[in-house]
């Protein structure tokens, strides 16, 4: 027997030793969360390779499992959150069709309505309609400051979340700064599946995907590419929460004009990258806080402020439809006479709209929006400011009386024109058509709008006013009536008129907090009852068109609040869009939950195929230790034969 044969035996022994044991740590470690299988890959040594040895230990996976599990990782993440906000959305609205639900109060209000028609005398049924309205209004309320309590619990919780994640970043670059460092391939083993194991844990927070470099070391990158760890450098996350958020809390990308915190990535080199801009991080908590804070909970907040908006501008407003003459649309823009003026009709409030509907130079049909403003110079209006976030629109100034409203009107029309190449030119003139009333012709708010190239350019016009002056004002607007208000938040409370201005900021944001019962009907039910403007006798005729207002008349809500679609205005009564709320709501919930539970199941198939190639199987391992053995005892036989061969040698 040749040398070489103890040599080889011998080294067999140790790389079957080194084998055992690595079989042993896999059964050891079989449960141990985060852990991968290792393999040992024994190599060829010695003259003509007969020897062998140890090798080198490598963990088994699947790299495209791996890959897998982090995505459905993020996505069961931001599923699992927003399905748990959408759920307390829906809660907040009640079991529709319950006494108690929005809906059932709204029903409570409008059926109380009925009995006072019914009724007009009973001072019971009068206090009975102002303590159901107070109902509303303060449920109302409620479920819009429970909104806003989820914002700033949202608002919270992605804080707590974006430290979490720094951490996590910083922990994955240290393991990097180990893992360059260690020689030893058990303890390299070890911190590899350390490094795998948080950024697994990251996964929850951000969508993030990895990029081996040679060194052993990992880089780590949001989907959108964003670099967050490099070798053993990592950015640090830091969030600037802005504590109770509001109506009007909105994100911008101007850190002066942003209300609410967003995540700042520093990286190591100081430069700063914005990461809660749209799309910057596309899954996970973070993910779905941004977008739960930032559209989700706006949205349900724009919803309670449309539904507000409602109740307040239908039973204040009067809708004028234009009448159409060969392309020219005729209107009367004129409100309510105040018994304390000398003009013969007062005009418009700030935030009552002109809508006019053309169609462009390419025969598109489009909306023309013009919100009436107190100020001058009027302001600048998004279009998701109104009722059609499609629309072009601008602001005139209503300083000037109604006198003045052709030639203020047609200045904007022209200023969208010149911003807008694609619009038709349009003139506005002062009308002298017959049908308008004395008071609309001699003040001026009877206007012609046409267009001065075709005939076909203006489709119709349409404009809402605002009739009651004030909310003292239970007469001059009649039938309509200020029944609710919006109530200031700040002491002394003040109930103003709800117009929908646009000056200095919205009326209609944040109005869901802020409506109320008119504090001067309180004192006055009679107002509910009278017969006309000038006959205080008592009626069920204004209950009766009080609640036509609510369920029948139509009226136009705006595309932000995501109800019937995002690309176009909604029309519906009051009644019905308060019931297509409830009923949005509870879909976007049970969609949420449904997707939810996909995303589980496609986590766990993940988690499946993942442990899988990853896993140790016991069963699989005692069978390689016995093979093991066995190669081991043969490697010892050879080395018992040569030891008693040596023994025969030396009693020779």
């Amino acid at each position: 027997m040749s040398l070489n044969a103890l040599s080889n035996a011998t080294a067999g022994l140790a790389a079957t030793q080194a084998a055992i044991n690595l079989v042993s740590q896999n059964v050891a470690n079989a449960g141990t969360a985060g852990y991968v299988k290792r393999t040992l890959t024994p190599v060829a040594t010695g003259t003509n390779n007969l020897g062998v040895a140890s090798g080198t230990i490598t963990r088994s996976f699947d790299a495209a499992a791996l890959k897998q599990l982090r995505l459905e990782t993020s996505g069961a993440a931001y599923t699992s959150t927003k399905a748990g906000i959408a759920s307390q959305l829906d809660a907040l609205y009640g079991v529709p069709g319950s006494a108690a639900a929005l809906d059932g109060t709204l029903n409570t209000f409008t059926e109380s309505l009925q009995e006072l028609a019914a009724n007009p005398t009973s001072a019971a049924a009068r206090t009975t309609v102002l303590s159901n309205a107070s109902a509303l209004a303060s449920q109302i309320n409620g479920a819009a400051a429970s909104v806003q309590n989820l914002r700033t619990g949202v608002e919270a919780q992605l804080g707590t979340d974006t430290q979490s994640a720094s951490t996590l970043l910083s922990n994955v670059a240290k393991l990097n700064a180990k893992i360059q460092n260690t020689t030893d391939a058990s303890s390299l083993a070890d911190l590899q599946d350390q490094r795998d194991q948080v950024i697994n844990t990251l996964s929850n927070y951000m969508d993030v995907q990895t990029v081996a470099q040679r060194d052993g070391t990992v880089s780590v990158l949001t989907q959108s590419g964003v670099t967050l760890v490099d070798r053993g450098n990592a950015a640090v996350l830091s969030f600037d929460g802005h504590g109770t958020l509001s109506a009007n809390s909105s994100y911008a990308a101007d850190p002066t004009k942003r209300t609410v915190g967003t995540i700042t990535a520093t990286l190591p080199g100081g430069g700063k990258i914005d990461l809660g801009e749209p799309g910057a991080i596309r899954s996970g908590s973070l993910a779905a806080g941004i977008e739960l804070r930032d559209q989700t909970l706006p949205q349900a907040q724009r919803q309670l402020d449309d539904l507000a908006g409602g109740l307040a501008s239908s039973l204040t407003d009067s809708s004028r439809t234009a009448a159409m003459t060969s392309g020219v649309a005729s209107i009367d823009l004129s409100g309510a006479i105040p018994a304390t003026s000398n003009k013969p009709g007062a005009g418009l409030m700030a935030g009552n709209t002109l809508t006019i509907s053309v169609t462009d130079i390419n025969n598109v049909p489009r909306n023309i929006i013009l919100v009436a403003s107190d100020a001058s110079p009027p302001p600048d209006i998004a279009a998701d400011q109104t009722a059609d976030g499609t629309a072009f629109v601008a602001a005139f100034s209503i300083k000037g009386g109604p006198d003045s409203y052709a030639s203020v009107i047609e200045a904007a029309l022209d200023k969208l024109k010149t911003n807008n190449p694609t619009l038709p030119a349009l003139s506005v003139t002062k009308s002298t058509n017959s049908n308008f009333s004395a008071a609309a012709l001699a003040s001026g708010a009877a206007l012609e709008i046409k267009s001065t190239t075709t005939d076909t350019s203006v489709l119709t016009a349409q404009a809402n006013v605002t009739l009651p002056i004030s909310t003292t004002d239970t007469s001059t607007g009649y039938p309509q009536i200020a029944l609710f208000t919006d109530l200031s938040t700040s002491p002394p409370p003040v109930a103003r008129l709800y117009t929908g201005s646009l000056d200095d900021n919205s009326q209609l944001t944040g109005f869901a907090q802020r409506i109320s019962i008119n504090p001067n009907l309180v004192g006055n039910t009679a107002a509910l009852t009278r017969s006309s403007a000038t006959d205080s006798t008592a009626s069920g005729d204004r209950a009766s068109k009080i609640y036509t207002a609510l369920t029948s008349n139509q009226q136009t809500f705006s595309s932000s609040s995501g109800i019937g679609g995002v690309s176009a205005p909604y029309r519906s009564s009051v009644v019905g869009f308060a019931q297509d709320v409830i009923a949005s709501q509870g879909a976007a919930s049970s969609n949420a939950a449904a997707l939810n539970d996909t995303q589980q199941t496609a986590l766990s198939t993940a988690q499946s195929r993942f442990s899988a190639g990853a896993g140790v199987n016991i069963d699989q391992e005692m069978s390689n230790l016995i093979a093991l053995q066995t190669a081991y005892g043969a490697n010892a036989r050879i080395l018992t034969a040569a030891r008693d061969m040596l023994n025969q040698l030396l009693q020779v």
